[in-house]
């Protein structure tokens, strides 16, 4: 079956602090789009590859991701006002009968295994969603209290989301609503039930600059 890796960079990472987006700085030496989109292609040689930026950096991603992915289809597009039209933007360009692996731009150290489980759970189930348990204590709380949660019943949700693109991208027709967070919270309120698989705790987001300092840990780790 076809497969489709849209990769979500349309972020301006203002937290990040830095005049550039964060997916476009170098972490040990590379930049972490390049190392996002070259596990995906390492994975799978068939892989294609949509990538979504923010307004004027289609040129600065092409300049970078281009000669890695010279002999797979590329396409970079721009993004829209917030997450679900960046996506959607995206999904409009995957071809039907195929898997389609949403992930974010900035978590560049998932590893082979999970895209391959990923790519193995969507073909049988529809969709595959990793999720790691939290290591910390959990509550929940309302505007006057608060009380404890089993963390143990806490899913941290991560990307790559994926799924088989007629379900995506029929979920992706709607109107954007307030509680979706994420691609699986757009296909679950189609009435589709979410498959959960299991995540990694080193596949984290760089959004702060201590994430970065953690991520070149792991991947001297890794060495």
């Amino acid at each position: 079956m076809k497969k489709f890796a849209v990769i979500v960079a349309a972020g301006s990472g203002t937290r990040m602090g830095y005049e550039i987006p964060k997916q476009f700085l170098h972490l040990s030496g590379v930049p972490i789009i390049l190392r996002t989109s070259m596990v995906f292609l390492e994975t799978f040689p068939d892989m294609k590859f949509i990538v979504v930026v923010g307004p004027g950096n289609v040129e600065r991603a092409r300049q970078i991701l281009e000669p890695a992915l010279s002999k797979t289809e590329l396409i970079i597009t721009e993004g829209g006002s917030n997450r679900f039209q960046s996506v959607r933007n995206g999904l409009n360009l995957v071809e039907d009968d195929s898997i389609v692996f949403i992930h974010d731009a900035v978590r560049c150290l998932l590893t082979g295994d999970l895209i391959k489980r990923s790519y193995e759970s969507a073909i049988e189930i529809g969709n595959a969603i990793p999720a790691v348990t939290s290591s910390d204590s959990v509550r929940i709380g309302t505007l006057n209290e608060n009380q404890f949660i089993d963390r143990n019943l806490v899913f941290l949700i991560q990307t790559p989301q994926s799924f088989k693109s007629i379900l995506i991208k029929s979920a992706f027709n709607q109107t954007v609503g307030d509680s979706f967070t994420d691609e699986a919270s757009v296909l679950e309120s189609t009435g589709v039930k979410i498959n959960l698989i299991k995540g990694e705790k080193t596949n984290i987001k760089i959004t702060h600059p201590s994430d970065l300092k953690q991520a070149e840990a792991i991947l001297g780790s890794r060495t």
